[in-house]
C-alpha cells in the first residue's frame, strides 16, 4: 500500500502540513512519499493507492501557478479506485478561505476517486493542536485506505 502527497506551497505552510499527514499516514504503517507539485507529472500519481493534494490559495480563490499544471493534468485521469483527499491553508481575511482545497477534491472526485475524508483547511501555518489535527487527518485517511483495499 502507497501513499502520495503532493503539494504547492509558497510560504511553507501547505508544505508543513504534507508533512505532518504524512506523519500520521506513516503511524499507521502505511508508506507514503512527499513532493513537491513541480517534482512529477500527473500520470506519475496512477501507482498509489492513495493521493493527497495539497496547497495554498491564491487570488479569488484559485488554484496556484505551482499547482495549475498538475491539477489541469489530473482532469485527464482515471481515478477509479483511488483514495483521496486534499488540504492546504489559507487565509481567514480573504473572502474564498482555502478555496483551492475543493478545487482539487471536486476535480479528483469527477475523475473517478473515492473521497475519504472532507478536506483539510488550516489558517496559515499550523501550531499546536491543528498540528495534531494535520497527523490526525493523515491517521484517519490511512485509517480508511486501510479499510477500503481490504474490502
Amino acid at each position: 500500500m502507497k501513499v502520495i502527497i503532493v503539494y504547492a506551497s509558497m510560504t511553507g505552510n501547505t508544505k508543513e502540513i504534507a508533512h505532518l499527514v504524512a506523519e500520521g499516514i506513516e503511524e499507521k504503517g502505511v508508506e507514503v512519499e512527499v513532493k513537491d507539485s513541480f517534482e512529477l507529472l500527473a500520470n506519475e500519481l496512477l501507482p498509489y493507492d492513495g493521493i493527497l493534494l495539497g496547497s495554498y490559495t491564491y487570488g479569488e480563490g484559485e488554484i496556484p501557478w505551482e499547482m495549475a499544471d498538475l491539477h489541469e493534468e489530473v482532469q485527464d485521469l482515471d481515478l477509479e479506485g483511488k483514495a483521496v483527499a486534499a488540504f492546504g491553508s489559507g487565509d481567514t481575511s480573504y473572502l474564498y478561505f482555502a478555496r483551492a482545497v475543493d478545487i482539487l477534491e471536486k476535480t479528483m472526485q469527477q475523475q473517478g476517486a473515492t473521497v475519504m475524508q472532507p478536506g483539510l483547511k488550516i489558517e496559515g501555518m499550523p501550531e499546536n493542536e491543528e498540528e495534531q489535527q494535520c497527523k490526525q487527518f493523515g491517521v484517519k485517511f490511512a485509517e480508511g485506505l486501510v479499510k477500503n483495499l481490504n474490502r
